[in-house]
């Protein structure tokens, strides 16, 4: 479903994210709970994890590929709780992290979700 998912994204935003990588997961590890400091793992959906790009530097040491986390139990609560159609979720998820990795702001990436 998120290579579906991704297959919606404009390519403009895509094209740019070169060694991204996208992982799911049923839920955050304790380590990420406790740094987002979480009520519950449900708390997040997805999470993106690596330096974006307003603030990469050639001069920076980079420890592996930025990550794109997707938390499947969260993402599929959610779903039985709004009744959003669950591509829609997991498009919006990755649009958001995705947006991260460049450095939008959060109107950035609701208009960058209304396009088709």
């Amino acid at each position: 479903m998120a290579e579906e998912a991704l297959e919606t994204i404009p390519a403009e935003l895509l094209a740019p994210v070169g060694n991204l990588v996208i992982h799911v997961e049923d839920f955050p590890d304790e380590d990420t709970e406790r740094e987002m400091e979480l009520e519950s793992p449900f708390d997040l959906l997805g999470l993106y994890r690596g330096v974006d790009l307003t603030r990469q530097s050639v001069a920076d040491l980079r420890g592996g590929p930025d990550m794109i986390f997707l938390y499947r139990r969260p993402i599929l609560d959610y779903w039985c709780e709004t009744g959003e159609e669950l591509p829609a979720i997991v498009r919006h998820v990755l649009i958001h992290e995705i947006g991260h990795h460049f450095g939008f702001s959060d109107d950035d990436m609701e208009r960058i979700e209304a396009m088709e």
